[in-house]
């Protein structure tokens, strides 16, 4: 890595190619724009039209490729009223991004050709957080294309030669870059803060495009071929926000959930409770209204999304240690943002104008001119659920894919315990009963696929996919940000199996089981052995 010192000499040099005034060209500057005629803010009491077009179009599509596929398991099944499925990518750093990736790949018709091909494109929803939201966000940013292009024409080569070690040649033009955008950004009137350049750097592993996909916004998904086509799943990024205003540095385990999808960000959670489109991130708004008649666009650079949902920095004021990155690193990405201006305790998180400033309903923030985001899984809530147990979406089945660290950088069941005693406070009662940790580790539910509320039609069925060591030493530490292409390959094969449960023959055929059990289908009678290896009872 650079030391802070050779990043200051770095930044001295190319300063004198752009100074504060005089920038060269960025695409990562929020610039104005014609504010919309629909609303700018709106209550959180369903889902956005936007959304509901998407949802109906998409469920036609996914019910054919859920039918087509339980029928190329096992042509018993009935395929009538199919539930909307789901999948969650957990955090994790590149561990995470690369397990999940797998099993995407594992999913995909388009990718595979084993049991569980084609479970992908019968979901309706995806979501993703910190490195989940980096693999989501490198599928949706760059128009879904397979993971298996994506590994081999981008991941193992970037994971290899990583821009978050600048020691490798072609960090030092990518640094000029970054460096720029900051400074654009500032000079546009928004000072930047770490998430900034974390996000610029990652952009370069995970985007096409020049200057690290530096035109790739959230918002820019609503315009891709596949996502007009409806022929993939919506797309849910989460974050979680802190409460600075109150003197806290960390979330609390019951903090705001922020959602960040093509179309909208805002959160369902009380004391915020509204949304705002966006492509408009960034405007400032007083009730719902422009303050100065002028909007604002490219706030939501798809970089700074997904270093949003995985920015860590904030955690100092802990004394606990950042797991997706060294402090190296930290010294680089705060040489970039000195550039720009003079560090403060603001510059810990992803700092966001406040789109629910003096909005009644968000009672919580309504005070506040800027919300302060950090990574979604910081609560402990490492599996991105809540967006998917609101009723609004219907979902019926969640797949629920786990590469939490939670011991030996294995998941335990903590981060999915949370989620069900968080959905219980908060009043989300569609989200299955989960056993203490305990129970899930002395049961093996954490080294197999397990369904929880497969017995309760009142609950949303979860299935569980835990990271396991199938064909791979899958428990790569969060911190790790270099891949040799072998252990890229490796990670990937590894989540395909994941998927499969390491090519167990019956294993399609159970999952299609906890699919359709709810619907009033016919199954084939190899349901019943399937839901005694699997279904928990509690």
């Amino acid at each position: 890595m650079l030391s802070y010192s050779v990043v200051f000499v770095f930044l001295a040099i190319t300063s004198s190619a752009f100074s504060l005034p005089q920038l060269l060209p960025s695409g990562y500057a929020p610039v104005p724009a014609t504010c919309p005629t629909i609303p700018l803010v709106r209550p959180a009491t369903g889902l956005s039209s936007s959304e509901s077009t998407y949802l109906a179009a998409r469920k036609i599509k996914a019910a054919a490729g859920l039918a087509a596929w339980l029928k190329k398991t096992n042509t018993s099944f009935g395929t009538t009223n199919l539930p909307t499925v789901a999948l969650t990518s957990s955090g994790g750093g590149y561990r995470a991004l690369l397990s999940g990736a797998g099993v995407i790949q594992g999913f995909d018709a388009r990718d595979s050709n084993i049991g569980t091909s084609g479970v992908f494109q019968g979901l309706t929803y995806q979501t993703g957080l910190s490195g989940g939201a980096w693999l989501l966000s490198s599928f949706a940013g760059n128009n879904y294309p397979t993971i298996s292009s994506l590994k081999n024409n981008l991941w193992k080569q970037a994971f290899q030669d990583s821009l978050l070690d600048p020691n490798f040649l072609l960090a030092a033009a990518a640094y000029v870059e970054v460096t720029n955008d900051i400074l654009a950004k500032q000079a546009a009137g928004f000072p930047p803060t770490l998430t900034d350049p974390w996000g610029r750097l990652l952009s370069y592993q995970l985007l096409y495009g020049n200057d690290g996909g530096v035109a790739t916004r959230l918002s820019s998904i609503t315009g891709f071929s596949n996502f007009t086509s409806y022929n993939v799943p919506y797309p849910i990024i989460t974050s979680l926000g802190v409460k600075t205003f109150q003197g806290q540095c960390l979330p609390d385990p019951n903090a705001t959930t922020y959602e960040l999808t093509p179309y909208e960000f805002g959160s369902w959670d009380s004391g915020v409770s509204a949304f705002t489109p966006t492509q408009y991130l960034g405007t400032a708004l007083s009730n719902g209204h422009p303050s100065n008649g002028t909007c604002i666009q490219n706030y939501d650079n798809l970089g700074y999304v997904l270093g949003t949902s995985s920015t860590l920095f904030n955690v100092a004021c802990a004394s606990v240690p950042a797991t997706n990155m060294t402090s190296k690193i930290l010294d680089d990405l705060a040489a970039i943002v000195l550039a720009a201006h003079t560090l403060s305790t603001r510059d810990e998180y992803a700092v966001y104008p406040n789109p629910f400033h003096n909005y009644a309903r968000s009672s919580l923030i309504s005070a506040q001119t800027d919300l302060s985001l950090v990574d979604g899984g910081e609560a402990a809530q490492n599996n991105p659920i809540f967006p998917l147990l609101q009723p609004a979406r219907g979902v019926g089945v969640i797949i629920v894919n786990d590469n939490s660290a939670d011991a030996n950088n294995f998941p335990d069941g903590t981060a999915i315990l949370t989620t069900y005693v968080q959905s219980q406070n908060a009043g989300l009662t569609k989200m299955p009963y989960i056993p203490p940790v305990a129970t899930f580790v002395s049961k093996g539910l954490n080294k197999r696929p397990t369904f929880f509320g497969c017995n309760d039609t009142s609950k949303i069925t979860i299935v569980y996919l835990p990271n396991v060591n199938y064909t791979f030493p899958s428990n790569e530490p969060t911190a790790k940000l270099e891949y040799l292409q072998a252990e890229t390959e490796g990670m990937v094969d590894n989540g395909i199996q994941v998927a499969s449960e390491g090519g167990n023959a019956m294993w399609p055929t159970c999952l299609g089981c906890a699919i359709v059990m709810k619907t009033g289908n016919v199954m084939p009678s190899s349901c019943g052995s399937c839901m005694k290896t699997y279904c928990y009872q509690q």
